[in-house]
């Protein structure tokens, strides 16, 4: 039954979203052309290369046709020429911590199939990775809709439900029984299109074993935001993927117990005193590298729990319903009324750790994470997170490689995706000014090409207004 109302509710949006005035797909695509040419664009191809000035890319059945510089490429008869003097051309972002769902209060999660997707794609984001899922059924029918140009949204990679044991905090997820219950809920969800795996907090070793060989065996990855198994312990489990870094890592907590889940503010406070190059983090580091296990960047919904950060900016808020906002608000004031809070230090440590494990040799993601508090909401939250990399100490330029070929090549997508090179899929994002000097700029965002069909950045940010927190 709870597959049959998921699917009937996304199938009646769908329905009641384009015929509602304005919600039509075709009315936010500024540019559907046969044959479009970007011509004097400033060009960030996500390598890690320097920027280069004065480029042309022309897109042609969806694909990037051909990129050089201008006067160099030659330009199909009859094409759609787009002069983009002034802006910079970098590839769509490739979130790899980016929810379908928001934080609805009472330990409650609600999906987001109406805002979310088209706040990710307005902003630069062409491919996410949900990296866990409160309602899988609606965000596999989600992607099958968003693939059949029903719905605006990005190229998803729809993970399966959370992979969690007893004591769940929110009633949404299943609680695992056993190493055979996880292999049969990894089975199951792989033959209903899941396309990875996450990982929570309560979960033991067993069971975590029986779901990272289980999705092997069928080529897909496994990613955790663990509590009751340390990074290393998972690292020697097989894992692919850790997300949020050191701020959840709890096997520096003096007294961890296998396979328990201490207090995670207990734990972050025992791991925010260390230093990132003294032994312990650093032979953490050491074993995730040689296990070859990536680690994903989430600073933005940590950013939030510090008083001294910026709230989220007026266009932010915007996005958000009353309630939401009122909400978000409180939460903050309460965050700035703490006093034993753990992260005006785990903060910065986590950056610092980032930076360390990148300089080791590891391979770091990027995802925004639009839980904690409610400010951190998709699109905006992506941006906040390139703009933290660079605070961390990356330059813009390994910032995007980041956010944009890293993710596609953990994902397996790198032929496809995740740069700006000939016969790649043309998803762009055009922004007004130059990121690869000023990082900021990344908000500037104008015109988002998914496959070669461009969206209007502002209509779809427009349409959503006041909806975060509502659909």
């Amino acid at each position: 039954m709870r597959r049959i109302s998921a699917v009937i509710l996304l199938l009646f949006s769908s329905s009641a979203f384009a015929q509602q005035s304005g919600q039509n797909p075709k009315e936010f695509m500024r540019v559907q052309s046969p044959v479009t040419v970007l011509e004097h664009v400033r060009v960030i191809d996500g390598t890690g290369a320097p920027a280069k000035t004065g480029q042309t890319i022309v897109i042609s059945n969806g694909k990037i046709a051909a990129i050089g510089n201008d006067g160099s490429v030659t330009v199909p008869s009859g094409a759609n020429r787009l002069d983009f003097s002034g802006y910079t051309a970098l590839p769509g972002l490739v979130g790899m911590h980016d929810h379908l769902f928001y934080p609805a209060g009472g330990g409650l999660y609600q999906d987001m199939p109406f805002s979310f997707p088209r706040l990710y794609l307005a902003l630069g984001v062409t491919t996410i990775r949900t990296t866990g899922s409160v309602e899988p059924y609606l965000d596999l029918e989600l992607k099958k809709a968003i693939d059949a140009g029903k719905l605006i949204g990005p190229k998803m990679n729809a993970t399966g439900p959370y992979l969690e044991g007893e004591g769940a905090f929110t009633p949404q997820m299943h609680e695992l029984t056993g190493p055979d219950d996880a292999r049969r809920t990894v089975e199951y969800w792989i033959s209903e299109g899941a396309g990875s795996f996450k990982a929570y907090n309560v979960l033991t070793r067993a069971e975590l074993k029986a779901a990272i060989d289980t999705a092997h065996q069928h080529n897909i990855k496994v990613t955790g935001h663990l509590c009751s198994i340390g990074f290393r312990e998972a690292a020697e489990l097989g894992i692919d993927d850790l997300e949020h870094g050191l701020t959840v890592d709890t096997e520096f907590f003096l007294g961890k117990q296998p396979d328990v889940c201490p207090n995670p503010n207990a734990a972050a406070t025992a791991a925010s005193k260390l230093d990132v190059n003294g032994p312990e983090i650093q032979q953490t580091i050491k074993t995730l590298i040689e296990h070859h296990v990536a680690v994903t960047s989430t600073l933005p919904v940590f950013e939030q729990f510090v008083p001294s950060r910026p709230d989220e900016p007026p266009k932010v808020l915007d996005a958000l319903s009353p309630d939401a906002v009122k909400a978000y608000q409180q939460n903050r004031k309460r965050i700035a009324e703490r006093k034993d809070s753990p992260w005006p230090a785990m903060f910065p440590k986590e950056m610092q750790f980032e930076r360390a494990f990148v300089k080791a040799g590891g391979t770091l993601l990027a995802g925004l994470d639009p839980t904690g508090i409610g400010g951190t909401i998709a699109g905006y939250g992506d941006q906040r997170e390139l703009e933290l990399l660079v605070e961390a100490g990356f330059t813009p330029l390994e910032a995007i490689k980041i956010y944009t070929l890293n993710g596609a090549q953990f994902l397996g997508l790198a032929d496809h995706i995740g740069s700006l090179e000939k016969d790649k899929q043309a998803d762009i994002v055009l922004v007004k000014g130059d990121p690869s000097t000023k990082i900021s700029d990344i908000e500037n965002v104008e015109l988002v090409f998914k496959d070669g069909v461009g969206y209007d950045s502002q209509k779809l940010v427009d349409s959503v207004k006041g909806q975060v927190g509502i659909r």
